[in-house]
């Protein structure tokens, strides 16, 4: 099924999305896409979503198990506070990308904004993925807790992998970057650690749908340098909270 969304409210548009859902459709298209919001918010069903245009802010927002597909760009806060699912981008994303996400999978083909992977986590049950095919800006995994966070640069128009402030109070998961970071760009919180067996082992069964995605060589992506970065400490700023209240266990 189709929907030409030009003039409609976000409203409208999420309204035939759940109608569909209702009706079990497996695949609809959505087409001149511009800015509406909220695309795709708390749908659960296997549904595939084709974007033609660009998305408004929280595409994907509490989706738990659709697929969106965007053959463009997207704005702010891209799968915010998913469970499960993919978004797949073949372009850029904005700020913001994959707050709080529990779980499921963001593929973004080219560059993002600020504060991607902010407060992403993980269960005993699931783990979010986000791969980013070109670079970030600052604070790139900030607060992260679980799941796994990789930047590759393959095509970009930016200087360096990432902004500063790279990990600032990470607790938990990992991020995998793609060649060399400066250390000046590091938080306090993160170190670089070796790579090992088990990595790259993971690596590839992450990067293999990203790149049948994007159609890039897995080969020639895996062939280069990764820094790992892992969290010093599980509890960063504890001691932020020692006092008169006493000291939290």
């Amino acid at each position: 099924m189709e929907l030409d969304v030009n003039g409609l409210s976000y409203r409208e548009v999420n309204d035939w999305l759940r109608e569909c859902e209702r009706k079990g459709v497996q695949h609809v298209t959505l087409r001149n896409v511009q800015g509406q919001r909220y695309i795709g918010t708390g749908l659960s069903n296997r549904m595939r979503i084709d974007i033609e245009g660009t998305p408004g802010n929280d595409l994907g927002a509490f989706m738990d198990g659709c697929f969106i597909n965007v053959y463009g760009n997207a704005q702010d806060a891209m799968g915010n506070t998913m469970n499960a699912g993919r978004i797949v981008v073949h372009g850029q994303a904005g700020d913001v990308v994959g707050h709080s996400a529990r779980g499921g999978e963001i593929y973004v083909r080219r560059d993002v904004g600020y504060r991607v992977g902010i407060h992403m986590k993980a269960s005993a049950e699931k783990a979010p993925l986000l791969i980013i095919g070109g670079m970030a800006r600052d604070f790139l995994g900030e607060y992260m807790a679980g799941g796994t966070l990789i930047i590759l640069g393959l095509e970009s128009r930016m200087v360096s992998l990432t902004g500063n402030y790279l990990g600032a109070g990470m607790h938990g998961g990992v991020i995998y970057l793609r060649g060399q970071v400066e250390p000046y760009k590091l938080g306090r919180e993160v170190s670089i650690q070796p790579m090992t067996e088990e990595d790259w082992g993971h690596l590839r069964r992450c990067l293999t749908p990203f790149c049948e995605e994007f159609d890039f060589d897995l080969g020639q992506v895996l062939d280069w340098e990764f820094t790992k970065l892992l969290p010093i400490s599980t509890r960063p700023y504890g001691r932020l909270y020692v006092g008169s209240v006493g000291v939290l266990t």
